[in-house]
């Protein structure tokens, strides 16, 4: 029999140790993001030259789209300070989510010693989509 109580189909809520881990993540997600972004417009790190071949041509292609570079690091310092102040959240891990697979794909297909850190990145979105997923049913109701 199907219990018709108002609150039974509510998840349980989240333990403190779940809630711990996310904001952990998410803070550590924000300050890589404020890092590369500021980092990006500031120019204050020496970026390496690439060696010719597939992740030279890719970034020459990024650079040559004049608007791509700075339109990704531009969402990456919004969704940074999303992060680190626990406002908006939700709307931060969907906004900066195709920038993580990008990251990812780029370190399996052309940069494999970028690829734990893609790895990083797609599992803390993953955690804090998780933790907010009462937020993303609206997008799935038609």
């Amino acid at each position: 029999m199907e219990d018709s109580s108002p609150g039974a189909c509510m998840p349980a809520a989240p333990s403190k140790a779940f809630r711990l881990t996310v904001v952990v993540f998410r803070t550590l997600m924000g300050l890589l993001f404020l890092w590369s972004s500021t980092a990006y417009f500031f120019d204050y790190i020496k970026v390496p030259e690439i060696p010719p071949g597939p992740l030279k041509t890719f970034n020459d292609g990024m650079a040559a789209a004049r608007y791509m570079l700075p339109t990704v690091k531009g969402l990456e310092l919004l969704c940074s300070f999303a992060f680190l102040s626990g406002r908006l959240v939700p709307f931060a891990a969907v906004l900066v989510a195709p920038i993580i697979v990008n990251i990812l794909c780029v370190g399996i297909f052309l940069a494999p010693p970028g690829l734990p850190f893609g790895i990083f990145l797609v599992i803390a979105n993953g955690l804090v989509a998780w933790y907010h997923r009462e937020r993303y049913v609206p997008l799935f109701r038609s």
